[in-house]
């Protein structure tokens, strides 16, 4: 019997560094495909930016263009990364749990993209008027390449990652992990983490973390409302 106990724990992690080596080379052939077409990506990232960035060396050009690559790779990744996980779980679920999981892999990359929007086109834009209307004249501005792509990225991508919430709770409440009534019960944690993970990830300006809180604070509630939909029809079927 317990040797029976030790082959499932090595097949179950067989099965997950299986998972991950399949992940990673989806990575690595994202990035590579990005890394081919990162020029055109920079050329759309710094389209509304008046001056030209600045290099203090060679080498920050080849971190800007794979900071750029890791992102797109990453958000391609996506639907490969939530359908290894879904693979993984998946013999421990239900068989109609099994055919809803598919259901959430595009809504993963749908989110994650949304996310990214509205860090690229809402937050960060905010974010960086706000910030340069406190030079105000008095410094001359000059933005380094590696720098400028390091401060948005930090800003954007866990904007992104957060936007998966919904998705994530969804499909928890449909395994039966997760309940609205949980959800509700455990509101002001979620809501401290939250503002916790905003103020972390946003510049030490007021301004800054309002415009994070507030939508990932909706996010949950939105989660909640999700949350309940699917329960009631989960305790219906």
């Amino acid at each position: 019997m317990e040797q029976t106990s030790s082959m499932s724990v090595v097949n179950h992690l067989e099965e997950l560094r299986t998972r991950i080596i399949i992940i990673g080379l989806g990575f690595v052939a994202f990035f590579i495909l990005s890394f081919i077409n990162v020029k055109g990506i920079y050329e759309f990232l710094i389209k509304d930016i008046d001056h030209k960035l600045t290099i203090l060396s060679p080498v920050d050009v080849i971190w800007a263009y794979m900071m750029i690559s890791v992102v797109v790779a990453l958000t391609f990744s996506i639907p490969l990364i939530t359908y290894q996980i879904w693979k993984y779980v998946s013999p421990g679920l239900k068989k109609e749990e099994r055919s809803a999981g598919l259901f959430y892999i595009p809504i993963f990359l749908l989110l994650f993209i949304l996310g990214l929007c509205f860090g690229f086109y809402i937050i960060f834009p905010l974010v960086m008027n706000f910030l340069m209307s406190m030079v105000d004249g008095q410094f001359e501005t000059m933005f380094t390449i590696d720098r400028y792509f390091k401060f948005m990225f930090s800003l954007t991508v866990p904007i992104a990652l957060l936007f998966e919430l919904p998705a994530v709770v969804l499909f928890l409440t449909k395994i039966g992990l997760v309940t609205p009534n949980a959800l509700v019960r455990k509101r002001k944690y979620a809501y401290f983490a939250l503002v916790c993970v905003s103020v972390f990830i946003t510049p030490p300006d007021f301004l800054s973390d309002v415009l994070v809180i507030i939508p990932l604070l909706l996010l949950y509630e939105v989660s909640i409302t999700l949350s309940r939909v699917i329960y009631r029809k989960k305790q219906s079927d």
